[in-house]
This record gives structure tokens, sequence and C-alpha cells, in this order.
């Protein structure tokens, strides 16, 4: 079967099988960020965008994004990189596995909910696996970020 698909801004016609995980195809289009974790829809590794909202893409057929936007970490550069550098700065990274993951679902938190309260930014961090830390450096990269963006007027 034929699927087109717009990834990152760029238009993709691909033949697949019928069977094919949407995460297998994007990382077949060299969207290393995407990364296979748990495979049962637990760990957020697979976070991408279908048409703007967050889905796990290990449990997407890539036929169901046919005719629809797919975007991955690497069409989110530029908005993921400032609050990149408070997650670094709050030593949430560590060993960077579940980084894309997390960024894709924050990026999500700051697009539905520009103002979150500390409830809903851990309930947003629940569906994203971090066998590192305690999530709590991920919580104050969250806090301090969106201190940051008010302070200098963005929403």
């Amino acid at each position: 079967m034929t699927v087109t698909v717009e990834l990152n801004s760029r238009k993709v016609t691909r033949n697949i099988e019928p069977d094919m995980l949407l995460i297998d195809f994007v990382r077949a289009e060299g969207c290393y960020s995407v990364k296979r974790g748990c495979e049962t829809s637990n760990c957020g590794l697979c976070t991408v965008f279908l048409d703007g909202l967050p889905v796990l893409s290990c449990s997407v057929l890539a036929a169901r994004a046919d005719n629809r936007k797919v975007t991955t970490l690497e069409g989110l550069l530029e908005e993921a990189k400032e609050f990149g550098a408070f997650l670094a700065d709050e030593g949430a990274e560590q060993c960077g596995f579940c980084n894309p993951g997390f960024l894709m679902n924050a990026i999500a938190l700051f697009r539905e909910k520009p103002e979150p309260t500390e409830q809903e930014i851990r309930e947003y961090l629940a569906g994203n696996l971090c066998r590192c830390s305690g999530y709590e450096g991920q919580l104050r990269a969250i806090l301090k970020f969106l201190e940051w963006k008010k302070e200098r007027g963005h929403k």
C-alpha cells in the first residue's frame, strides 16, 4: 500500500506493508529522536505529533498517517531548544534516552495549557518513563521555564 505523509514539513510517499507501525516509518525516514522503548504504549519514548496532537507511534499504524501531518522532534528543534536548556540546567537530562519523548510531551503541554498547575504538569509527566531520575528535575525545569516565559511576557 502507498501512503503520503507530511513528515516535518516534507512530503513523503512510500510503499509500506499494511502492518507497519508509525515508529518504523518515521525512523526509516531518518527521524531517530523517536525511540523504541516499551512497545506497549507505556513509556512515551516514541511520542510524535499527528496533526498537532501527541500520539505514541508504537501504537499507530503508518497507514493511519496517510494524508496527515506527522511531526517529530527533528521538526521542532527551535521550539524545543529553549526548554531543553532548562532540562540541562536542572540535571534532568541524565542519560538522555527519554528526552525526545519528554520534550515532545512538554511542548504539547505548553501548547495546550500555557499556564498549567503543578498537578497538570505531573499528569503530563506520568506518561514518560525515565529510569534515571525521580522526575523532580523535569518538574523543576518545567516550572522554571514557565516562570522565565512569564517574566518575559511570552505565552
